[in-house]
C-alpha cells in the first residue's frame, strides 16, 4: 500500500495511527520531533506525512517548509489541536495538502490520507495524453467544516495573483476575507485599496476607479489617478462587484483582458499590475440571465471563488464568536467580561440569523452596553433582537413566524418519535409558564392574570410541570 510517515510528539497519537493503517495494510513510520522525521525522509521514500504543529524544536510549520525542500511534491497532512485561523492559513499557504483540527474522527483522517496517498502516486507516475497507461487585529472566527474550507482556499490562493470572487450573503465576513488574502499574498508589502461599488454612485464610480483627465468634464480641473492606477503593485479590493452599472463592466472586462486602460477624457494607455479582490452577495448567474450582468466579465472575475457559508449553516461556530466579540467588547467599553446564561446561549444558537456574523456582533454589543458587565440573559438579548432589528412594517410578524420555527427545527432533530408533537407543545407550555412566573417574581394570581387562564388552571399545570414550588401570591 503506502509509506506514511507520523510526526507527532505523543506517543499516543503515534501508537493510535499505527494500529488503525497497520490494519489498512500500510506501512508506518514514526517521528517525535522535526529532526528525526528529516533523517527519516533522508532514507526513506515516503508518500504521505502526518504532521503536528506543536512539536519540541522546531515546529510543524517550520518543518513543513523544510520537508518541501526534501521532497516538494510530498503531500503533508498537518494537525492540530491549537487550530486558528492565521495556523489554517500558513500551513495551507506553504503547501500542506491537507489542515486538520484535533481531535478528528479517525474515518476522516483515513480518507485524507488516501487522498494524499493517491496524490503522492499520481505525481511519480508519468502524465500521458489520453487514457493513463499505469493537495490580525481582526479574526475570522470558526472551525466548522465550511470555515475550514474557507481557510485552506485562502491559503492556497493567497500566495498566487489569481483573480479571487467572494461569495456569500451580507454580514458574512467577505471583507475580512478579502483583507485575509491580501495579509497572506506576496503583495503585502504593497497598498490594499478598496471600493465599495454599490455605495459610490455610477457617474463618479468610473472616475473613481480609473481616474480622469483636466477637461474630462465640467468641474474636472487637474488630473486625478483612479484606484486602478494607485493600486498598481498592489491589490484592490472591489465590494459589492454585482452592483456595476453595463458601462464600467465593460471597462473593467477590458483591464482584466489586457491590464491597461485610459483615463476619462484621455487617450494615453495606462498598463497596470494589480491584483483584483472582488465580492459580492448577488446571484450573479441570476443577473447574467437576466441581462444584469456580463457573463464574460464573469468567467474573467471567477478564477478562484471562495464561497462563505451563512452563520446559520454554521451553527456550532456560534459559541466561539460569542466568545470572541464578548472580549472584544469587554476591551472596548472597559468592563469586564460578562457571563452568558444558558438560556441566552441557547437563544443565540437557536436563531435563524438572517443578518450572519454581523447581526450577531451588533447584538453582542448592544447587550453589553446595557448590561454593563453583569450576566447577559435570554431576556436581555430577546429585547435586543426585537430592538436592534430594522423589521419593515409587515414583516415583524415573518421574523417572529422564522424564530419559532428555528426553534422548532432544532427540537424535532433530537425528537423524531411518535410522541414530537405532544412533546413540543408540553416544552413550550412549561417554557412559558417558567417565564410569567419569572417575570411576576413566582406571584401565581398575577400569573395567570399575565397567562389569561383561571388560577385553578395555572396551579394545575405548575404541578404537571414541577413548578408547583414557586412562591405564591
Amino acid at each position: 500500500m503506502s509509506k506514511i510517515l507520523i510526526v507527532d510528539d505523543e506517543r499516543s497519537v503515534r501508537a493510535a495511527f499505527a494500529t488503525i493503517l497497520h490494519e489498512q495494510g500500510h506501512e508506518v513510520l514514526a517521528a517525535d520531533r522535526a529532526e528525526a522525521a528529516f533523517a527519516i525522509l533522508r532514507a526513506e521514500d515516503c508518500d504521505v506525512v502526518v504532521l503536528d504543529i506543536c512539536l519540541p524544536g522546531m515546529n510543524g510549520l517550520d518543518a513543513l517548509a523544510e520537508i518541501q525542500k526534501l521532497r516538494p511534491k510530498l503531500p503533508v497532512i498537518v494537525m492540530t489541536g491549537q487550530g486558528t485561523t492565521e495556523t489554517a492559513i500558513e500551513a495551507t499557504k506553504r503547501g500542506a495538502f491537507e489542515y486538520q483540527l484535533k481531535p478528528f474522527e479517525p474515518a476522516v483522517m483515513m480518507r485524507e490520507i488516501a487522498k494524499a496517498a493517491e496524490a503522492a502516486r499520481l505525481m511519480k507516475g508519468h502524465v500521458t495524453l489520453g487514457p493513463p497507461t499505469a493537495g490580525a487585529s481582526d479574526a475570522i472566527v470558526g472551525r466548522s467544516p465550511g470555515m475550514q474550507q474557507v481557510y485552506k482556499a485562502i491559503g492556497r490562493v493567497a500566495p498566487t495573483d489569481a483573480t479571487v470572487l467572494i461569495r456569500g450573503e451580507s454580514g458574512t465576513g467577505k471583507e475580512l476575507v478579502a483583507r485575509a488574502v491580501y495579509d497572506h499574498s506576496k503583495r503585502s508589502h504593497a497598498p490594499l485599496l478598496v471600493v465599495n461599488c454599490a455605495a459610490i454612485p455610477e457617474t463618479l464610480l468610473e472616475s473613481e476607479l480609473f481616474g480622469y483627465e483636466p477637461g474630462a468634464f465640467t468641474g474636472a480641473a487637474t488630473r486625478r489617478i483612479g484606484k486602478f492606477e494607485r493600486a498598481h503593485g498592489g491589490t484592490l479590493f472591489l465590494d459589492e462587484i454585482g452592483d456595476l452599472a453595463p458601462a464600467i463592466q465593460v471597462k473593467i472586462l477590458r483591464l482584466l483582458q489586457e491590464w491597461s486602460f485610459e483615463r476619462l477624457g484621455g487617450n494615453a494607455t495606462i498598463r497596470v499590475d494589480v491584483r483584483l479582490l472582488c465580492a459580492t452577495n448577488r446571484n450573479l448567474e441570476k443577473a447574467i440571465a437576466e441581462g444584469g450582468f456580463r457573463e464574460d466579465l464573469y468567467h474573467r472575475l471567477n478564477v478562484v471563488t471562495i464561497a462563505l457559508p451563512p452563520l446559520c449553516e454554521r451553527r456550532e461556530d456560534i459559541p466561539l464568536l460569542i466568545d470572541y466579540f464578548l472580549d472584544h467588547f469587554s476591551r472596548e467599553l472597559q468592563i469586564e467580561k460578562p457571563p452568558l446564561a444558558a438560556d441566552a446561549l441557547t437563544l443565540l444558537t437557536d436563531y435563524s440569523w438572517p443578518g450572519n456574523v454581523r447581526e450577531l456582533e451588533h447584538l453582542i454589543h448592544r447587550a453589553m452596553i446595557f448590561t454593563r458587565g453583569y450576566t447577559i440573559q435570554a431576556a436581555d438579548l430577546g429585547e435586543a433582537l426585537r430592538e436592534g432589528r430594522d423589521v419593515p412594517p409587515g414583516e415583524s410578524a415573518a421574523a417572529e413566524e422564522e424564530q419559532w420555527l428555528a426553534l422548532i427545527r432544532t427540537f424535532l432533530k433530537s425528537h423524531a418519535g411518535g410522541r414530537a408533537h405532544e412533546q413540543l407543545l408540553e416544552r413550550i407550555e412549561r417554557l412559558v409558564l417558567a417565564e410569567a412566573m419569572r417575570r411576576t417574581r413566582g406571584n401565581q394570581t398575577h400569573a395567570a392574570r399575565l397567562l389569561g387562564l383561571p388560577r385553578p388552571t395555572l396551579h394545575a399545570k405548575l404541578q404537571k410541570y414541577g413548578l408547583h414550588g414557586l412562591p405564591d401570591g
